[in-house]
Parts: structure tokens; C-alpha cells; sequence
């Protein structure tokens, strides 16, 4: 589908901070406008019912209701101890954490330091018409399903710099950020322009003194003047990396003319070369999220979708540091969890981060890494054995040094769940013997901290981390802490209508 819905689109869904149950961890998938969301699944139904027997139970005794109870960390704990219930022994948690709140603050307070660099961030333009989610929660309050609604213009707010910040740098425990974006071959569909990227991570490091926040230049290939836009990039606005689509316009793919292979040596080489001599050596590549739905609707595109022109062009270009964003995972949305999950049971492979994964086996090449953006957030939700198996497949074919941590952030929330997450997970023994993983680790070991942030500081240079300790939005972030109203536990994009 593309990035604006049919009447009929907006009646099978449904905003999802107005609907859902705001549990520390989502209880079904959440989309933006790149894939269309699965329908909650039974299992999911259990985890939610347990999180609120739990809350319900521990909060009273805790002199909370619900809602309070599931902003803190206990909270959090007793969301994975009914995921480890459902969905098996994955997490790291102990009761006590839940049951026992010094438990789980001396526990959240062990790994507040932590460094994290979240490579994969969003949020919209002050003038989008990219509105989607207005849409939908207008339609919510016309039928009079949610009464908070009804007579209420909406509006999406929520999805702009300034929750943004708030979802990411004071409700979680994120250190640095990447603003990301989309492009469109219509100008006023971009998600921000290369400017508005850019003075966003002016206004926080100015502010902060610090580097908190970097940002993506969007290139795309093929569109009129293009070059023309890298050379300005590259003169006015000093580029932390590059991010291009090689589907073209992934937001109108209906309107879509100018689909890019990364190994075209006319198209792209010289592209390559100009930024080299640029000193930029970093490229970030949008692949996968390509589910049967998709490839149906938009078949044209499916070429330029996987990751069979990756191979090539790291080895012509071993100086560059190519990027594979949701590491090319194809089953998104529409019940593709399930779909890889079989897939991997079947055969121990999945569409397309496998093939991603036997890339420098197969090419000799150390210059591909995957971004962990979606693929960990959805397979984490749906099917958390997958999630499991997809980080196994990485490390093993890429290294743990060649994963970085991305979540796409805010259309999930906060990410501090995800960060809970991976911190948490452990790959199941039996996984691991029968498919030749390593072991995750400790929340804080070695595999971990190379995936949370050390990879992605090593590529961007990232040097200074003890400045920002006390910063201030360090200082913001304690004083948010003490006095401010908690994790929302919200999630900003939709959900498909049970």
C-alpha cells in the first residue's frame, strides 16, 4: 500500500495510542505507513490478559493502580514475565523485580549508563499532509467509539520534534539519536527535508553543547537534479551518513519512477566516489518489509527490494560502510511473523536477512552491517522465537560488531521497551546447538554493548561519551524522572481493528 488510505483502508484500522492497551510492551503490531498491521493474535491476547492480572495484583499491593503500576520498572518486568508465560523462557527477569520495586530500580539503575546510539529515529514535518493518523482518529471520534474524540479536530502532534525528543531521550534510557527519514518523488510528502534534519540536530546540540543527535542525508537516485542536492548536502549541511530507498518513492509506491540498484556502476559509482571525497563513508540502504501483501500491489518494485545488489557493491567499494536498514527482513505486518517463523522452522532460513547474513561469507567483504530498525520491534511483539533466530542469523553471518541498534522510534513509542528487550533476551539453547548461534549474554556484555552502541560509535566517530553525563538534557532527564508525568506507554502509529 502506499502512504495515503482508501476509505476502506481506515475502516480496518484503528490509531494506536487511542485503542490500544498501554502496556510497557506493545500487544500487537503497530505500522506506520510502510506495511499493513497484523490482526492481534491469540497469543497476544494471553500476554495482554496477564500483564493486567499482574498489574492489577502487584500494583494494589504496591499502592498503585494499573496504569501507574505499568510505568515503572516493575511494570516492565511483569510485562516479560507473561511474555517468558506465553511465548517461553526468552527473557531475563526475575519475580522479584516485579514484586519488589528496590528490585527493579536497583536493577533499571545498574544500566542507566549504558551507551546506546539509536541509528533508526523518525518523526514528521510541522506541514506534513501525510495524514494518516489524523484521519483515523477523526474517524474514531465521528463514530463515537472513543467519547474523547467526538467534536475534537485532531491532530498529530505526537508525531513531531518535540515528542520525539521526549519519547526518546526522556523516557528511555537512549543516549544518542539518528533523525532518519523518507523521501518521495513528490516534494511535499518527504517525512522531513534534508534541511529540517539538519536544523533539528542543530537546535538539540546547540542546546545540549553535546553530540546528541545526528542525521541522515536522503539521497535519491535518479531523481531529477539529484546530484545536484548531494553536492549541496555535502557543501552546506555536513552530513553524519546518507540514507537512500531503493525502491524509490517507499512512501508513494504507486507513484514510484525511480527504483535504484545499489551496485549500478553509471547510476551509483560516482555517487560513491563523491562522497568519499567528501569524507563521508557511510551509506544506509532501506531494504525488506516486502510481505506477499506488498508484492502483490506493487510487483514492479520486488527487484529492487532484497538484497541481491548488495554483494557487489561492498566489494567494489570496500571503503564504505553500507548499512542495511530492518537488515532486509521481508515478513512485516499481515501475519509475516508467522510466515518467518515457519519459514526459519522449515529450513532454518528467512526472507531476506538470511541472505543478508551470507553476504561476506559469500563475497569476502566486512563492510555490510544490519540495522535492527522494525525487525526487532514487530518479531519481538508477534513471534519472539523469531526474533531470537534473526538475531542469531545476523551475528552469526555479519559478527555481533556488524549489528547496530535501530528502532524507528516514535511510531512504536518510546523505544525503552525495545532496549528492555534486547537486554533482556536471551537465544534458546536448544536454538542455538541446532543452528550454530552464539549466546546474546549479559544485558551489559560484550555482544550487547557492541549492538547498543560501540559498532555504530566506532563508524561515526563518536568520542566524547562522558560529556554526556551531565548535559543538559541529562539534566533534563533527572528532573523529568523525579517530577514529570512517567512513560506514557503510548504507541503512535496503527492497528489493525479486532
Amino acid at each position: 500500500m502506499g502512504g495515503f488510505l482508501t476509505d476502506d483502508d481506515l475502516n480496518a484500522l484503528q490509531p494506536a495510542d487511542e485503542v490500544m492497551f498501554p502496556s510497557p510492551i506493545p500487544t500487537q503490531v503497530i505500522s506506520s505507513d510502510e506495511f499493513w498491521p497484523s490482526p492481534q493474535t491469540e497469543r497476544q491476547k494471553q500476554v495482554e490478559a496477564r500483564i493486567k492480572a499482574m498489574a492489577d495484583d502487584l500494583g494494589a499491593k504496591q499502592g498503585m493502580d494499573r496504569r501507574r503500576f505499568l510505568q515503572t520498572a516493575s511494570g516492565m518486568a511483569a510485562a516479560f514475565l507473561a511474555m517468558n508465560e506465553v511465548y517461553g523462557p526468552l527473557y531475563t527477569v526475575s519475580r522479584a523485580e516485579a514484586q519488589q520495586p528496590e528490585a527493579a530500580a536497583a536493577r533499571q539503575s545498574s544500566l542507566a549508563g549504558q551507551f546506546i546510539m539509536d541509528v533508526h529515529t523518525h518523526f514528521l514535518r510541522p506541514d506534513t499532509r501525510i495524514m494518516t493518523f489524523v484521519q483515523q482518529r477523526r474517524a474514531v471520534g465521528q463514530a463515537g467509539w472513543n467519547p474523547a474524540l467526538v467534536g475534537r479536530e485532531q491532530s498529530i502532534t505526537d508525531l513531531m520534534e518535540a515528542n520525539w525528543f521526549k519519547e526518546v531521550f526522556l523516557d528511555s534510557d537512549t543516549s544518542v539519536a539518528m533523525i532518519s527519514g523518507a523521501p518521495s518523488d513528490d516534494p511535499q510528502d518527504w517525512f522531513l527535508t534534508n534541511d529540517m534534519k539538519f536544523d533539528a540536530r542543530k537546535r538539540v546540540n546547540d542546546a545540549a553543547g553535546t553530540r546528541r543527535v545526528m542525521s541522515h542525508a536522503i539521497f535519491t537516485p535518479g531523481q531529477p537534479g539529484w546530484m545536484d542536492e548531494v553536492e549541496r548536502v555535502i557543501e552546506q549541511l555536513r552530513p553524519d551518513s546518507w540514507k537512500g530507498y531503493t525502491v524509490g518513492d517507499n512512501t508513494n509506491k504507486h507513484l514510484a519512477q525511480y527504483p535504484w540498484r545499489m551496485d549500478d556502476e553509471r547510476l551509483m559509482y560516482p555517487f560513491y566516489e563523491r562522497i568519499l571525497r567528501a569524507g563521508n563513508n557511510i551509506v544506509c540502504v532501506h531494504k525488506g518489509l516486502y510481505p506477499q501483501q506488498v508484492t502483490n500491489q506493487f510487483p514492479h518494485l520486488l527487484p529492487f527490494a532484497g538484497v541481491d545488489d548488495v554483494g557487489k557493491a561492498a566489494k567494489d567499494w570496500p571503503q564504505i560502510n553500507f548499512v542495511i536498514y530492518h537488515s532486509a527482513y521481508r515478513w512485516v505486518g499481515g501475519g509475516g511473523a508467522g510466515v518467518g517463523i515457519d519459514q526459519f522452522n522449515r529450513t532454518g532460513r528467512v526472507d531476506w536477512t538470511t541472505d543478508l547474513a551470507d553476504i561476506p561469507g559469500k563475497f569476502g567483504v566486512n563492510n555490510v552491517y544490519g540495522d535492527l530498525g522494525q525487525i526487532f520491534a514487530q518479531t519481538t511483539v508477534v513471534e519472539p522465537g523469531l526474533c531470537a533466530a534473526l538475531m542469531g542469523t545476523l551475528i552469526r553471518g555479519l559478527g555481533a560488531d556488524h549489528v547496530v541498534w535501530g528502532t524507528d522510534a516514535i511510531w512504536t513509542g518510546s523505544p525503552q521497551w525495545q532496549i528492555e528487550a534486547l537486554r533482556r533476551l536471551e537465544i534458546p539453547e536448544d536454538m542455538q546447538r541446532a543452528h550454530g548461534f552464539a549466546p546474546l549474554g549479559a544485558a551489559d556484555g560484550p555482544v550487547k554493548r557492541m549492538i547498543f552502541g560501540d559498532t555504530s560509535a566506532r563508524m561515526y566517530n563518536y568520542q566524547r561519551r562522558a560529556d554526556l553525563r551531565n548535559d543538559p538534557v541529562a539534566q533534563a532527564k533527572t528532573d523529568y524522572a523525579a517530577n514529570g508525568p512517567g512513560r506514557s506507554n503510548l504507541a503512535y502509529g496503527y492497528v489493525a481493528r479486532g
